[in-house]
């Protein structure tokens, strides 16, 4: 029985110090990305890498979610007589929820993954140490411009996304369905207020700095990971382990979010 003890309080210990190690690498990527040099050059090399790669893929899960958003909306608001409220109940369900978290989970399963392995590869093949024999900050050489790619990317692709749903939910809503166009785009001038706006982009920036932050220390700490250690198996257990964790932190964070923010 002692055993079992044994193994739950070694599992604490385990996630107390992973939790802690987290937090003083958050503590160190801030610092870095306000200290001196500052090369732009990396941080638009990120920037195509987290962003630009992404959008294709925003693209593609925007528009299919404006389109289910449509077809949805529309029958569910027909049986009341409210079709001409279409418009309104798409655009805020992308502009408040979907958008940002949809988005953020996409820029996860892309970017972040590839993120957490590349950091990770870099730890076991001694290249972060080489960096720190060189008396090279490897928070500011690796993390800080990944930091501030994620914070410039995630609310840009945000709004794509929105915009391509909402430009979705019309293709199905007004020219399959027959809803009025006039109505659909003016009910979301009509009901689409700043504060919905500063939601949306509030939570993507949120996001950004979580996934990034979340992707980079698992990566980073990959040698010193329960589950992780040196290997191909280590990184590929860790980078699984950073997108779940990630996955679900978004969606825990949305909600606290939105009780703040409502």
């Amino acid at each position: 029985m002692l055993k079992y003890f044994e193994k739950l309080g070694t599992y604490a210990l385990d996630y107390i110090n992973e939790a802690g190690r987290m937090g003083i690498f958050l503590f160190h990527s801030a610092v870095s990305i306000v200290k001196p040099p500052y090369k732009i050059f990396p941080v638009l090399k990120q920037t195509y890498i987290i962003g630009t790669l992404s959008i294709f893929v925003i693209l593609f899960t925007g528009a299919f979610t404006g389109m289910v958003l449509g077809l949805q909306g529309y029958h569910t608001l027909s049986k009341f007589g409210a079709e001409g409220l279409l418009g309104s109940a798409v655009s805020l369900s992308l502009i408040r929820e979907l958008g940002p978290v949809l988005a953020a989970l996409m820029v996860t399963g892309r970017a972040g993954s590839a993120m957490c392995a590349e950091i990770g590869v870099m730890r076991i093949s001694e290249q972060i140490d080489a960096l720190e024999c060189m008396a090279i900050d490897p928070h500011k050489y690796i993390v800080a411009p990944k930091f501030i790619a994620g914070i410039i990317s995630l609310p840009l692709l945000t709004a794509i996304f929105d915009v391509i749903g909402i430009f979705g939910g019309y293709l199905i809503g007004v020219g399959l369905l027959g809803a009025n166009e006039g109505m659909y785009f003016s009910s979301i001038y009509k009901d689409v207020e700043f504060s919905d706006v500063y939601m949306g982009f509030v939570k993507s920036l949120c996001f950004g700095m979580l996934i990034i932050w979340i992707c980079s220390s698992k990566g980073f700490f990959v040698h010193l990971s329960r589950d992780g250690g040196y290997g191909a198996e280590g990184v590929s257990r860790v980078t699984t382990d950073a997108v779940v964790l990630s996955s679900v932190s978004i969606l825990v964070f949305d909600y606290f979010l939105t009780s703040v923010l409502l």
